[in-house]
C-alpha cells in the first residue's frame, strides 16, 4: 500500500492549518496513498507556548474536519500492526542526532516499517523544527526522506519484504515466555 507523510509549515492561524492540512490529505490521496500522516501539532505553531491556545478536545474542530477528509478520500490517517508511524517535531539539536537513529533502531528492534511525520521547518519560529520526514523498512534502510520544506512523502510499503524479513531473523518465534511475564497492575 501506499503511504503518504506531510510535512508542512503552520501558521498562528488555525483554521488555515486545518484547511492545509485536509488539502494536503485530499492530494495524497488522489496519489494513491492509503495511509497518511500529519505532524505533531499540525494544527498550531510550535512551542509549549502554544499548547494551551491550540491544545483541543477529542473530537474537535482539527479531528472532526480530518475525519470528514479521512471518510471522503477513503483513507486511513494512521495506520499500524506492520508500521510504526510517529508524528514528532525534533528540533535542530535533536533532530540530527537521533531522529533517523531511533526509526531506523525501532525498524530493526521490531521488525515493521517506521514512518515519521514531521513539520516543515521554519527558521523564524520560536522552535525550530528539525524537518526530514522519513519511512524506513524492516531491515533498517532508509526509503524515502524529506528535506526540510513543506511536501508530501511518499513510500510504497511491500508487506512481502516484510514477511522476508521476518523469516530471516525469526525474532517473533524466538520469545521466551517461559521466562518471564507481562502483568498489569491496578491502583
Amino acid at each position: 500500500f501506499r503511504l503518504a507523510l506531510i510535512q508542512l509549515h503552520v501558521s498562528s492561524i488555525k483554521s488555515d492549518n486545518i484547511t492545509r492540512a485536509c488539502n494536503l490529505v485530499r492530494e495524497a490521496a488522489k496519489q494513491g496513498a492509503k495511509v497518511v500522516s500529519l505532524p505533531e501539532c499540525f494544527n498550531s505553531p510550535y512551542g509549549t507556548n502554544y499548547f494551551p491556545e491550540y491544545a483541543e478536545k477529542i473530537p474537535g474542530e482539527s479531528t472532526q474536519k480530518l475525519s470528514e477528509v479521512a471518510k471522503e478520500s477513503g483513507i486511513y490517517l494512521i495506520g499500524g500492526c506492520q508500521l510504526l508511524v510517529y508524528p514528532g517535531a525534533f528540533n535542530l539539536t535533536t533532530g540530527p542526532a537521533h531522529w533517523e537513529l531511533l526509526q531506523r533502531a525501532r525498524a530493526v528492534d521490531n521488525q515493521v516499517y517506521v514512518a515519521t511525520a514531521s513539520p516543515a521547518r521554519d527558521d523564524k519560529a520560536s522552535y525550530v523544527v528539525w524537518g526530514h520526514s522519513t519511512v524506513v523498512d524492516p531491515w533498517g534502510k532508509v526509503l524515502t526522506k524529506a528535506g526540510t520544506e513543506e511536501m508530501i512523502l511518499y513510500s510504497d510499503i511491500d508487506l512481502k519484504r516484510l514477511a522476508e524479513v521476518r523469516q530471516q531473523i525469526p525474532i517473533l518465534k524466538q520469545k521466551r515466555t517461559d521466562l518471564y511475564a507481562v502483568e498489569t497492575k491496578r491502583p
